[in-house]
């Protein structure tokens, strides 16, 4: 480490430093008359101790005033840093597809290779898949111990990971040891890199004879008691001319089985099988090509399937009091969600579609120009009122303003008898509740008006617009589209009517029919959707995991007025299909909500949680959540055993490295060691200013306190 002094000042400035030393010293220590025949001055010192002294005055005072002048200090700092290199090792399972033994002299000519090169003056670690120490990437751990049990390969993810952790460090080469196959993520050769990838082929890259459940293909979501396809994906390679069988089994019952016709090298086949959902919630499927004498491998005959079945749709009443171009407009849009079951009924229709029963249960209830003059649906527009089921109004020139002002906690509606405006609609910027696309909307302005009653509009507390009305190109402060979702009732108000013309527009306008249909959907979803009042709600952070990961769940306590509790044992109960039930018991706390629960295996699960019952925060109520989710077991290294050697090649000739067999280490050693690799120096420079050393004011302490002390000493003044 070299150090020089900057001055912040002319250097001259040093001289006047020692000048205010030897004036501060000579007039400290100025000589007296000498007693006559004594060798001592008046001070009683003798000559030597006062120079002596006068020489301590001089140093400290001049070095006082010169820290005034704030020197800095320069210091330099050079490292030096051995060329790097890291062995990449892909710990995947399908590199160790072709036998361990083959795998093990692989490992012990790397085990020699990294030998080799730290014997050359180069650093060596070793990175893999899993998570390593520190000690294990740079210490001399045993490569032939690595566990070969990773589930995917991201080559790209681990290069990246290694490019992080050595950014600004002397990486002259990375060594990747793998087959090739890259099942998550980008391939890394779309990545660039600051260093040189050298790459070890392993494995096999003449296709296997093989015959491959390559992917199953079922909706996440079915209803109870309706059919579902499971569409199953085979590739073969080496079988043509054999007929494969393949099966669909639920809880170890076969539920149908069909033959495919084996063809030439990776013939594609896709069958479909036709299942009826017959139990509610997660239901486990199989799908399995049957073995076939000679397969390389059977572990990709079969998938895993998991289906969520639901039991029935969400239900909504569309209530009309005349046929009307709109009811078919709502109609076509609710049906577009599969979550919703539609019950149009028109009251002065034929008999058939005029009967209803205000006893059924709806989720969401539409009234189409209901109330109405002629008062027909009245009455049974107030028993479904009366439910507290959201409700959506949708006015019209039938529509009757006295009862829809008393039953509406949105706007009132002060209109002319027979009179109505055309208006079209504009969107309210300042709606914030749902995620709408301001310039999606603006096509709104270029669709047909609709007719809307002429009087006075006033909103209701608590309500809020959507859409306003605009008369021509004047806007006014009248609701088009208004909600309110704070009443007891949640309640949406469209004042118009002409949906119809809306979407035949947009149709003409964009060949598509979207914005006015996710208009309307939001709308319908915000006031449909059931709030959740429950004090307790355990829940996984999602409904799906793999196989080997952590199971999470978050957990959220309340008490009357829903504020959150904390430090309350839950008790948490897992069943498997087979009836296998877990235990577990924990507490969450402000710091930490989380449960995580490690090595569940593949299946469908449900989960039921609960409080104590004694704790005067809950008012001594038992508190439950019940739930349910998936652990998957993705055979992904199972699905391609044929080594990708040519992508490896690629990746080295990209990086400027180069591509070996797994016998031609000895060769990978000598380009490495014979390629000049500089050590690199770092220097770094700090600059401190001289008054903040701690120790120079204990050396002018120690000075002062010496002269002091022999000043005492001989008697001095």
């Amino acid at each position: 480490m070299q150090s020089d002094v900057i001055f912040q000042s002319s250097p001259w400035w040093i001289l006047v430093c020692l000048l205010a030393g030897a004036v501060y010293a000579f007039a400290m220590y100025q000589p007296l008359p000498r007693l006559v025949g004594s060798g001592t001055t008046v001070g009683g010192l003798d000559k030597r101790t006062t120079y002596g002294l006068a020489a301590l005055r001089f140093v400290v005072v001049s070095f006082l005033t010169f820290l005034l002048l704030n020197p800095l200090i320069r210091s330099l700092r050079t490292l030096t840093e051995k060329p790097k290199v890291v062995l990449a090792i892909d710990n995947s399972e399908s590199v160790a597809a072709g036998g361990r033994p083959a795998l093990t002299r692989t490992l012990e000519g790397l085990q020699t290779l990294r030998k080799q090169l730290l014997d050359k003056g180069l650093d060596v670690s070793v990175h893999t898949f899993a998570d390593m120490s520190a000690d294990e990437r740079d210490g001399e751990s045993d490569l032939t111990q690595i566990p070969f049990t990773q589930r995917t390969t991201d080559l790209s993810g681990l290069l990246s990971s290694i490019r992080s952790d050595y950014e600004g460090r002397n990486l002259t080469d990375v060594v990747l040891v793998s087959d090739g196959i890259v099942n998550q993520g980008l391939s890394p050769t779309f990545g660039q890199y600051p260093f040189a990838v050298q790459t070890i082929g392993l494995g096999d890259t003449i296709p296997k004879k093989d015959i491959q459940l390559k992917g199953v293909i079922v909706n996440r979501i079915a209803y109870l008691g309706n059919q579902f396809p499971v569409k199953a994906e085979v590739v073969s390679n080496g079988f043509q001319g054999r007929i494969a069988t393949v099966v669909l089994r639920q809880n170890g019952k076969e539920l149908g089985r069909q033959a495919v016709s084996l063809g030439k090298k990776d013939t594609f086949d896709q069958l479909t099988f036709q299942t009826t959902a017959t139990q509610k919630g997660v239901q486990h499927y199989v799908v399995e090509v049957l073995p076939q004498p000679g397969e390389f491998s059977t572990l990709n005959n079969r998938q895993d399937v998991y289906l969520d079945v639901i039991d029935g749709k969400e239900k909504v009443l569309l209530l009309a009091l005349t046929p009307h171009p709109d009811v078919k407009a709502l109609r076509n849009i609710l049906e577009k969600n599969q979550n919703y079951e539609v019950d149009v009924r028109i009251l002065t229709g034929t008999p058939a579609e005029a009967t209803t029963s205000a006893d059924k249960v709806y989720d969401l209830i539409i009234l189409h120009q209901i109330p109405d003059n002629g008062g027909v649906g009245n009455a049974l527009a107030q028993k479904y009122l009366a439910k507290k089921t959201p409700v959506l109004f949708v006015l019209g020139n039938q529509s009757s303003m006295g009862p829809f002002n008393t039953s509406n906690p949105v706007m009132q509606v002060n209109a002319q008898p027979n009179q109505s405006d055309k208006v079209t609609g504009i969107f309210n910027p300042e709606f914030k509740q749902l995620n709408l696309d301001p310039a999606r909307l603006e096509i709104l302005a270029k669709l047909p008006p609709m007719s809307v009653p002429y009087g006075e509009f006033r909103l209701q507390p608590g309500s809020e617009v959507v859409l306003w009305q605009q008369v021509g190109s004047v806007r006014t402060t009248k609701p088009l589209l208004a909600l309110n979702v704070t009443s007891p009732r949640k309640t949406a108000v469209l004042a118009g009517e002409g949906l119809w013309s809306w979407r035949l527009e947009e149709y003409a306008l964009t060949d598509k029919q979207e914005v006015v249909d996710e208009l309307i959907q939001k709308v319908i979803q915000l006031i449909s959707v059931k709030e959740d009042r429950r004090k307790l709600r355990v829940y996984p952070i999602r409904n799906e995991f793999v196989a080997g990961e952590k199971v999470i769940f978050e957990t959220e306590l309340y008490n009357d007025i829903y504020e959150r509790l904390f430090d309350k044992s839950v008790r948490l109960e897992i069943s498997d299909e087979k009836g296998l039930t877990r235990s577990y018991n924990y507490t969450p706390t402000s710091a930490n909500s989380r449960f995580e629960i490690s090595r569940l295996p593949e299946g469908a699960y449900r989960f039921k949680a609960s409080v104590t019952a004694s704790d005067a925060s809950l008012n001594n109520k038992a508190e439950q959540a019940s739930g349910q989710f998936v652990v998957r077991d993705l055979q992904l290294e199972a699905l391609n055993t044929t080594a990708d050697h040519g992508m490896l090649r690629q990746l080295a000739q990209q990086s400027g490295g180069h591509f070996y067999n797994a016998s031609q280490t000895d060769e990978l050693v000598r380009n490495l060691t014979t390629r000049p690799h500089p050590s690199r120096l770092t220097s770094t420079e700090e600059m401190n200013e001289l008054i903040n050393w701690r120790w120079l004011f204990f050396v002018v302490l120690t000075l002062v306190t010496i002269e002091w002390g022999l000043r005492k000493f001989y008697g001095g003044y």
